[in-house]
């Protein structure tokens, strides 16, 4: 979707890293918000599902850890790939007599 911000930041001397890291704290960001907004919600309905819990209790800090570490890892992935992909643009429109642009 950035494609052509990222492009006029890469012209404007950008490097790689800097792109990588645009993207990647704006993804880490939205993920934060997620997990804490994701935990919150979790312990409020821990009422709500404690009759569905067998041998753990509804506010086991273990779980909450590790599923919220287990999301958070999954999302740095998923974020981390994009931004990967990001830094592979080029800073410079591309030539009709040029194949594949840069």
């Amino acid at each position: 979707r950035r494609t052509r911000e990222l492009g006029v930041r890469m012209a404007l001397g950008a490097t790689a890293a800097d792109v990588l890291r645009l993207v990647s704290v704006q993804g880490a960001g939205v993920v934060g918000a997620g997990l804490v907004v994701g935990t919150a919600l979790a312990a409020a309905s821990t009422r709500l599902l404690a009759n569905l819990l067998f041998e753990i209790s509804p506010t086991d800090p273990l779980t909450f850890v590790g599923a919220a570490g287990l999301l958070a890892l999954v999302a740095a992935v998923a974020t981390l790939i994009p931004a990967r992909r990001a830094t592979r643009i080029c800073g410079r429109a591309p030539r009709p007599t040029s194949p594949a642009g840069c």
